[in-house]
């Protein structure tokens, strides 16, 4: 393998060697990557991919010719601009061969953009920039007016710019004042000189501002791609016309203008109305003029001939008035009459209503029930004195049947000692003891003189 590092052709003829497929292209791999082990190659990206993978793969051709390039994961992660296509790059890497279709492909580790195509990464980021802050939306836009007689042009004093803008002005409205802001409209100078000139052309009063140049490559063209014409045009009070290159150019100030013309000519012509299309114009506004006059007129005199046919004398007037008093009169008696009709029944009714709720008569009912009521009292009163004396008769022979007075009354005595305790047994007593006897008539007082005695339960027979 070494030695078919370093000539993979020196046995190519001996011996009639037959290779392979896969040995041929591997051979051919290792040729071109020697060879060309690291190239510059400057074209444009067509038919670009991005797998899921994260590598891109490309063709980068010119007029004649084309290439497939393959830019790894690794290697596109380091690229800044965004890869389309139609961009111009330059493409560094070697050339190598894809061995399983043969396939002569360029593998690239860097990608930068060329000549043109910087240019236009540089446009896209400004158009994008001016565009979210709103440069370019359509209700900033301010309409040109429809008859100007003072026009400012911003633009190269020298050049077949300023005469057709002239030619077409001198042709088309003669009348119209052209004042001349003169300015670079290229080089290095010429952006600080557009900004300028503009500033003074808006200060002068003009009714509109003509920014022209003529047609040119990207690069002649590019101080209108700046950022300080583009924001000085939208600083512009007065309406802007851009009119940048030929009709394929397109510039950063004709977004940011109010009005874009493809050619210097077509703006003066969008400014310069022609002078028998004026004269037209004016001639029908007067058969408008005319027409709307005499429609005017029938009109009024339709409304004048109404408007006499409904004018009445004022005597009859007076009368339709006076009958009309004489007809509310009536109505207004006869509505007298129905309300007091009504008033005189709803009297009757409440009258009715009063009688049957005199107080005489309630004061009579309660009258007669307080008697009765006086009446039933006393009755009541001894019905429930008996009743209870009976219930207190019955208690109290109940209370004698169970009173111990009772049993007193029959010779019985109750026993207490000293301290008021009855005395139910005689173990309870010692001797000496002091007892009160109470009888069922008065109380005696006594001694325990012995022993108590052992109880001796007699028969009852």
């Amino acid at each position: 393998m070494p030695a078919m590092l370093k000539d993979p052709f020196e046995r190519l003829n001996l011996d009639r060697e037959v290779l392979t497929v896969s040995q041929l292209n591997s051979r051919a791999r290792v040729l071109l990557e020697d060879v060309f082990a690291q190239i510059w190659v400057e074209g444009e990206i067509s038919n670009l991919a991005r797998p899921a993978s994260g590598h891109v793969y490309f063709t980068l051709k010119d007029s004649n010719a084309q290439v497939r390039c393959a830019l790894f994961r690794q290697n596109a992660q380091r690229v800044r601009q965004a890869l389309r296509d139609g961009l111009a790059v330059k493409v560094r890497g070697k050339v190598s061969l894809f061995e399983g279709r043969g396939d002569y492909q360029l593998i690239l580790d860097s990608v930068e953009p060329a000549g043109d195509g910087a240019l236009r990464l540089a446009f896209e980021a400004l158009k994008e920039k001016l565009g979210a802050e709103g440069l370019f939306a359509t209700e900033r836009k301010r309409a040109l007016p429809a008859h100007p007689r003072r026009i400012g042009i911003v633009s190269s004093p020298t050049g077949a710019v300023i005469r057709d803008i002239i030619s077409v002005f001198g042709r088309r409205a003669p009348h119209v004042e052209l004042t001349l802001v003169p300015t670079a409209v290229q080089g290095r100078e010429a952006t600080a000189q557009i900004v300028r000139a503009l500033a003074l052309a808006d200060a002068q009063g003009f009714d509109a501002l003509i920014l022209a140049r003529g047609g040119g490559s990207l690069e002649d063209l590019w101080c209108f791609n700046e950022e300080a014409v583009a924001r000085a045009v939208a600083a512009c009070r007065t309406p802007v016309v851009s009119a940048v290159g030929h009709e394929t150019d397109v510039s950063i100030a004709d977004f940011v203008a109010d009005m874009r013309a493809p050619t210097p000519s077509a703006a003066a012509e969008l400014l310069a109305p022609h002078a028998g299309d004026l004269e037209q114009r004016l001639e029908g506004l007067r058969r408008r003029l005319l027409h709307c006059a005499r429609e005017r007129l029938r009109r009024e005199q339709l409304r004048v001939e109404g408007l006499t046919r409904r004018l009445r004398h004022p005597g009859e007037r007076l009368q339709q008035q006076a009958q009309r008093v004489d007809d509310l009169e009536q109505r207004l008696l006869r509505a007298i009459d129905r309300r007091l009709c009504a008033g005189q029944e709803r009297l009757a009714r409440l009258d009715t209503r009063l009688g049957a709720q005199h107080p005489g008569r309630s004061l009579a009912l309660h009258g007669q029930r307080l008697q009765h009521l006086t009446e039933r009292l006393p009755r009541a009163m001894q019905e429930a004195l008996r009743s209870r004396q009976q219930r207190l008769h019955g208690l109290t022979q109940t209370l004698q049947v169970v009173s111990p007075l009772a049993t007193l009354s029959r010779g019985y005595a109750i026993l207490f000692d000293e301290h008021g305790q009855a005395i139910r047994a005689a173990h309870q007593t010692r001797p000496g003891q002091r007892l009160s006897a109470r009888l069922a008539e008065g109380e005696l007082a006594l001694r325990v003189e012995g022993e108590p005695a052992i109880p001796v339960t007699l028969p009852l027979l």
